[in-house]
């Protein structure tokens, strides 16, 4: 972000606002989210899929596993992450203990939105207290309640928007428009798989492909599963101008 003339006596802090009324520090935490992975998710008949772009800063030496983006947070919920891992992490965590606490004390899993308002309350206490600083870090959240299916999207700011297909993190402009483009309603879960492949791979860089992805579902009656590497690249196979690897480049 670019440093403009006198913006130095408001950035200073998280709660001074400058006088066009912006909180520079909550604008810099939505820019460490756009320097992440990018994330997305599509709604389908009776469940979510979360895909993920694992960066694997070593791919020769690093285990794969242990670069997680995509976390369960109860049998109905699952999220992925955008951002510094770190403040997801913290994030999850958070969410983790918020719905337990509701199985405890309703015998109930907790409903998809109340949760996300609940993470969002918390990310927005960090812009308005001085002395800490804005989650680096946008949730996608997906799951299944008694209303039905659900996808939101949390940002640094504790704003929070629900969608039937959404991402996030870098470069998630031209997945956006291939969503808007091909989202249909009533898809099923192959068809949502497929879709969200293909809007991760539109937003690739360059040169890049698909065969770090992380792909999970979050399906009414069944719960979240994590699709395996094998099963995504069928997936990949399958996609318009796909390698007959199953690794495609950008489209």
């Amino acid at each position: 972000m670019e440093m403009q003339p006198g913006q130095m006596a408001y950035d200073r802090a998280i709660t001074v606002f400058s006088p066009d009324g912006r909180l520079f520090q909550v604008e810099y935490a939505r820019e460490a989210v756009r320097r992440g992975a990018t994330t997305a998710g599509v709604v389908y008949q009776n469940g979510v899929v979360l895909i993920a772009d694992r960066r694997i800063p070593n791919p020769k030496l690093a285990e794969a596993a242990s670069l997680e983006k995509i976390h369960q947070i109860d049998e109905n919920i699952g999220c992925a992450t955008a951002g510094l891992v770190a403040d997801a992490r913290v994030l999850v965590d958070y969410a983790r203990l918020a719905a337990q606490v509701n199985r405890v004390t309703y015998a109930e899993p907790m409903s998809v939105e109340l949760l996300v308002r609940r993470i969002c309350d918390y990310k927005q206490q960090y812009t308005q207290y001085g002395g800490v600083r804005p989650f680096g870090t946008a949730l996608l959240v997906g799951g299944y309640d008694d209303t039905g299916v659900h996808l939101f999207e949390t940002e640094p700011s504790g704003s929070l928007t629900s969608f039937r297909a959404a991402s996030t993190g870098g470069n998630k402009g031209p997945v956006m428009e291939l969503f808007e483009q091909k989202y249909r309603a009533g898809m099923d879960r192959d068809q949502a798989i497929l879709l969200a492949l293909e809007g991760l791979r539109a937003g690739l860089d360059e040169g890049g492909n698909l065969a770090q992805v992380e792909v999970c579902t979050v399906q009414d009656g069944v719960g979240m599963t994590r699709l395996g590497s094998d099963e995504v690249q069928k997936f990949v196979a399958r996609l318009p101008g796909a390698a007959p690897s199953g690794k495609g480049g950008r489209s």
